[in-house]
Parts: C-alpha cells; sequence; structure tokens
C-alpha cells in the first residue's frame, strides 16, 4: 500500500471510529447504555454493522471523557459518579457557567437576549403544563445558547464535559412543577442582570444557580 492509499485507509478508520464513538456515546447520555452497564462489544458490533475494532477505539475514547471506566479483568463499564465526585462536578461547573455568563453580559447582543428571554417564556409554558420532559429539554438549550454565545473557546470544552458527566447522575431533580419554578426564576433573574450589563451579578447569579442545582439533585438523591 503505498503513502496516498494508507492515509485515506487511515482517514476511513478514523471517520468510522468517529461515528461510532458519537452513537456510543448518545447512548450513554440518553440513558439506553445504562450507569453500572457492562460494555458488551460484540452486541454493539453486530447493532452498529462493523467490526470490534472501532467499538474497542471508541471506547477507550470515552473512557478518556470521563463516561466510562476500565475494570481490570471485568471489562469497560458505564461510568458510575457517587455523590463526592458529584458534588464536585457542580462545584467546577458552577465556576466555569460564572464565568461564561460574565464573559456574555460584557458583549450579549439585542438578538442573543431576545432568544434566552423567549426560552425562559417557553419554560414558563412548560411549566405551566407539567411537562418535565420539555422544561429539561429547554433548559439544556438554555444553557447551551449561553456557551454558544459567550464564545469562549476553552471555557466551553470544559463546560461540555461537565454537562455530560452531570448526564451519568440519571436522577431528575426537575420534575416537580416547584423545582421547575425555583429553577427558572434564577435563568430569568441571570438574562435580566446581563440586560442592564451587570456582569458581576451575571457571574454570582450563574453561580447561585448552579449550586442551587446542585442542591436540586442532593434533594431529588436523598428523596429516593
Amino acid at each position: 500500500m503505498n503513502d496516498v492509499a494508507a492515509a485515506i485507509a487511515l482517514r476511513r478508520t478514523r471517520s468510522l471510529t468517529d461515528i461510532v464513538r458519537g452513537e456510543v456515546e448518545r447512548m450513554v447520555l440518553s440513558g439506553e447504555l445504562k450507569v453500572g452497564e457492562r460494555i458488551n462489544e460484540q452486541a454493539l458490533a453486530t447493532r452498529l454493522g462493523v467490526s470490534r475494532g472501532p467499538i474497542r477505539e471508541a471506547t477507550r475514547a470515552l473512557e478518556r471523557a470521563g463516561l466510562l471506566t476500565s475494570v481490570v479483568n471485568q471489562g469497560v463499564f458505564v461510568r458510575q459518579i457517587d455523590e463526592t465526585e458529584a458534588r464536585e462536578i457542580y462545584d467546577v461547573r458552577s465556576v466555569v457557567f460564572g464565568f461564561m455568563c460574565r464573559h456574555l453580559a460584557e458583549r450579549i447582543t439585542a438578538e442573543e437576549l431576545r432568544s434566552l428571554e423567549a426560552l425562559v417564556a417557553e419554560m414558563d409554558g412548560a411549566i405551566a403544563l407539567a411537562d418535565s420532559a420539555a422544561y429539561y429539554r429547554l433548559n439544556l438549550q438554555f444553557h447551551e445558547l449561553i456557551a454558544d454565545f459567550a464564545r469562549h473557546g476553552r471555557a466551553r470544552q470544559t463546560y461540555d464535559a461537565l454537562i455530560k458527566e452531570t448526564h451519568l447522575l440519571r436522577q431528575s431533580s426537575l420534575v416537580s412543577a416547584e423545582k421547575m419554578r425555583e429553577s427558572n426564576s434564577e435563568h430569568a433573574a441571570i438574562v435580566a442582570a446581563m440586560a442592564a450589563g451587570d456582569a458581576d451579578a451575571a457571574r454570582r447569579l450563574a453561580e447561585a444557580h448552579a449550586q442551587g442545582g446542585k442542591r436540586r439533585w442532593l434533594e431529588a438523591r436523598n428523596s429516593q
């Protein structure tokens, strides 16, 4: 095989691995592969119509990303996060989210403000309908937009990794109308601070919102 052919073959392998990784990651984050579940390479390979090689490469990448964990002589499993680590994730997330909100408050456009305000209104609508699934989807979109609008690559990279780890916790803390209202009032306060151009308040409120998320998660966990 010449150099060009080898390069093409490598590119194809990497592309396939990326596709497989994306699908396995989706299965983990959606809960289709459950926390603590052992990864069955052969079953996944059969399902996705690939050899076990891309599955193995994908699981290694997801280990590095913190979504899977390897146990010697037992295999690879969907990672379980204990309470101490969960608290730490929320703590770091609060700092990064606060930074992004402060950064955004200093440069937010009128159009971006309207987009965030519209999502807050949509979340109010979901609360009125007691639609926790819609609220959760809109809540993720709200945070995603803030990360998009902040336009800070390193902060975004760190935040995305923390969000993925948070999905592993699997326990819903935004089911009751009371918790959803509390969460969305915090969203509204953050957006109001941004509209006022108060970067320090936006940071402070954003950090408090993430800490509120930790408290709501702990309350949900302890009530089960």
